[in-house]
C-alpha cells in the first residue's frame, strides 16, 4: 500500500469524525423571544466546550498523522492495521464528546462517568498514535532515507509525552469532569501553539 492511498483514507476518516462533531450541537426549540433564545443558547455552553476541545484534538492529530507519513517512505501490513486503531479512536471522539457535553453541567457520578469514558477514548487515541509513530521508527524499519537519527528521541518524546498525561485524565475525571475537560484543553493547547510541537517540522537535513 502507498502511502498517498492511507493517507487519503485516513483524511476522509479525520473530516468525517471533526464534522460530526458539530452535529450534536442543536438550535433551541420552541423559543417564544430574543431573551429566551439568548438564555438557552447559553445553556448549551457544555457542548461549545466539548466541541472546542474535541475539535483541537483531533485537528492536532490530523496534523501529526500527517507528519509521520511525510517521515516515512512506504507502509505495511503492521502500520496500515496500527492505522486503523488510531482511525476507530478518532471516529469515537464525536460520540464521547456528545455523552460528555450532556453530563457535563450535571455534575456528581454521572458527569464523572462520562468525563472518565471521555478521557479513555483520548488516551486510547495516545496509545494508538504513540504506538503507530514507534513501530515506524524503530531501528528505521519505514522511516525515509536520509533520516536524521540524532533527531528522533526529540520527535519520539514530542510524539507521546501526552498519552502518560490522557491517561491521567482518566483519575481526574473522577474528582472533576471540569478539571478533567481544563486538562485536555490544556494539552491541545500546548501542541497548538508549540514551535516544535509533536515533531510537526521536519527534521533539518532530511531530503524533500
Amino acid at each position: 500500500m502507498t502511502t498517498g492511498r492511507l493517507e487519503a483514507f485516513s483524511d476522509g476518516v479525520f473530516a468525517v469524525a471533526i464534522t460530526l462533531l458539530v452535529l450534536d450541537i442543536r438550535p433551541p426549540a420552541d423559543v417564544r423571544d430574543g431573551t429566551e433564545l439568548w438564555r438557552r443558547l447559553g445553556d448549551l455552553w457544555p457542548h461549545y466546550a466539548a466541541y472546542v476541545v474535541s475539535f483541537l484534538v483531533i485537528g492536532i492529530v490530523w496534523v501529526n498523522h500527517h507528519a509521520v507519513l511525510e517521515l516515512i517512505r512506504e507502509v505495511d501490513r503492521q502500520f496500515a492495521f496500527l492505522n486503523l486503531l488510531l482511525l476507530m479512536s478518532v471516529a469515537l471522539i464525536p460520540f464521547a464528546t456528545a455523552v460528555l457535553a450532556d453530563y457535563l453541567s450535571s455534575g456528581g457520578g454521572p458527569a464523572h462517568t462520562a468525563a472518565a469514558a471521555y478521557s479513555a477514548v483520548i488516551s486510547l487515541m495516545g496509545v494508538a498514535f504513540g504506538g503507530l509513530w514507534i513501530y515506524a521508527s524503530r531501528g528505521g524499519r519505514l522511516l525515509v532515507e536520509g533520516f536524521p537519527h540524532d533527531e528522533l528521541p526529540r520527535i519520539t518524546r514530542r510524539f507521546v509525552v501526552g498519552t502518560p498525561i490522557y491517561l491521567t485524565t482518566i483519575g481526574v475525571a473522577f474528582l472533576s469532569a471540569g478539571v478533567c475537560l481544563g486538562m485536555h484543553a490544556l494539552l491541545a493547547t500546548y501542541y497548538a501553539l508549540s514551535r516544535r510541537g509533536g515533531g510537526m517540522a521536519r527534521p533539518a537535513g532530511l531530503p524533500r
